[in-house]
């Protein structure tokens, strides 16, 4: 029955209206573009912030995470607002709270008003995280899920990249990031003004897309769910697929957090825990994190200066990174729907690991100068850089987009929004973890044995998705519903 509807999903895609569905999907990714560029955008302000706000080691650090935490609560709470309010009003408020928070990011004139402005751009940015995913996951077609869910980290290192390049622009006019720019702002304020542009064009076309369908079958509009269906294909099968996703619904009970505990007794889990599917989840949720990715693309500058490297030297290598980034993602696109979620995810396991611990090795092996940079003999100095963009290769067509692609399609329909919404909590709980303890790890044990933690960790990820994760290419989301609530 589940191969059925597979070659049945194939062959309907010439019945797709294949160029909205990507248009769709990549209004959604917007989100992802902000996501990315307000994660960048600190790499190249921080220390201009530090003379701005007089704040110590641990001050810069929280200045950089507060966003983080902000991301861990809109994570959460995104989730569960979009299966109340809707997954396209959700989207709205969080553009909305995009454009307030670059503005008043700004023009904060201490570190308790900067953070509560980033807080409130981590509210937008966690809530981006888990919505675009969960949005184009629940308006594409089987055969291309894959590529169309990627578009999201497409986006979101899109934005790394264009926040590294106008960090880097603007400094380099300036002539440092705390000197004075346009009609006499510093420069770092622009850096964080620039955000108010694509944040104003992600609002306004959201005004222009439909609801997700399955979500409009879950809140009893069911005549409204044909609607969107009819306009994304035209198999003339509109009321079929409701009645599919209405199969995989609870009748009469709209999804909520409680669906997360599993009804069913068998096996060695009884009724009454967490669904197994979602520990699959946080762990990948948490694995992302603990390789260490954001400390390259949030301590970037900070990194390459304390390896040698001057700080506009420092700030093109990061615009290097992110165009490693945004390439091997479209790697990632080419690769997801024909090769699969879970090779991809297992090379780049190993392949991380193997990069960091490079790393580890040539900054741990290298003598450190008075001022406590790091001094790396002969091409040490290039092999350091060449192991990082390999890293961050590996990870950009593995890790960084089958995370969420994964946790956009591998949960139930009856408890998807939820799922995200614990998902998205840890990922971002991690990701602060990570990022509030790189300083500490920096100034104690140093840059050799930091990058071999995260090392070590890369070769958990290899294990963990060995042993736990499940494919899900090609199958439709309502036959990986049944799958994942059949009993044990």
């Amino acid at each position: 029955m589940a191969n059925d509807r597979e070659s049945t999903a194939l062959s309907a895609l010439e019945h797709d209206n294949v160029g909205k569905i990507i248009f769709l999907s990549l209004v959604a990714a917007l989100g992802g573009f902000l996501f990315g560029f307000d994660s960048g955008i600190i790499n190249g302000t921080v220390e201009a912030l530090e003379g701005e706000f007089g704040s110590d080691a641990v001050g810069t650090g929280f200045n950089v995470a507060s966003m983080l935490l902000g991301s861990a609560v809109g994570a959460f709470f995104a989730g569960n607002l979009a299966d109340r309010l809707g997954r396209r009003p959700t989207m709205i408020l969080t553009a909305i709270a995009f454009m307030i928070s670059a503005w008043g990011s700004g023009i904060a004139g201490s570190s308790p008003e900067f953070v509560v402005f980033r807080l409130l751009g981590g509210l937008a940015v966690g809530a981006a995280s888990i919505l675009a995913p969960a949005y184009i996951s629940e308006i594409a077609p089987p055969s291309i899920r894959g590529s169309l869910a990627t578009l999201q980290q497409l986006m979101i290192v899109i934005g790394l990249f264009v926040a590294f390049l106008n960090n880097y622009l603007i400094a380099g006019a300036a002539g440092t990031a705390s000197a004075a720019f346009w009609f006499g702002f510093d420069a770092w304020q622009w850096m964080f003004w620039m955000e108010l542009i694509p944040a104003a064009v992600f609002l306004g076309t959201l005004l222009f897309i439909p609801e997700s369908p399955r979500y409009l079958v879950a809140a009893g509009r069911e005549a409204e769910a044909g609607e969107v269906i009819r306009s994304l294909s035209t198999a003339g099968d509109a009321e079929e697929k409701i009645a599919d996703i209405r199969s995989t619904l609870k009748e009469e009970e709209r999804p909520s957090l409680k669906d997360l505990i599993q009804e069913h007794a068998g096996g060695l889990l009884p009724s009454g825990r967490i669904h197994p599917l979602v520990w699959v989840g946080v762990g990948l949720a948490a694995l992302q994190q603990l390789t260490g990715i954001n400390v390259v693309f949030y301590y970037g500058g900070t990194l390459w200066q304390a390896a040698g490297f001057s700080e506009a030297s420092a700030l093109l290598t990061n615009v290097i990174n992110g165009s490693v980034n945004v390439v091997f993602t479209f790697v990632a696109i080419a690769l997801i729907d024909r090769v699969g979620r879970k090779p991809l995810l297992l090379v780049g396991s190993l392949g991380q690991a193997l990069m960091l611990g490079v790393m580890a090795y040539v900054f741990g092996t290298s003598a450190v100068a008075e001022s406590g940079s790091l001094q790396m003999e002969g091409s040490m100095g290039l092999v350091a850089l060449g192991a990082a963009n390999a890293y961050i290769a590996f990870f950009a067509f593995s890790w960084g987009p089958i995370m969420w692609v994964m946790l956009g399609e591998m949960f139930p329909n009856q408890f998807r929004g939820a799922a995200l919404s614990v998902c998205g909590l840890v990922q971002w709980l991690t990701n602060f973890l990570v990022t509030i303890t790189f300083p500490v790890l920096l100034g104690s044990i140093g840059l050799g044995l930091s990058y071999g933690i995260y090392a070590a960790f890369g070769l958990v990820a290899y294990g963990f998705v060995h042993l736990f994760v499940r494919e899900t290419k090609g199958r439709t989301l309502e036959d990986i519903s049944r799958e994942a609530t059949a009993p044990a």
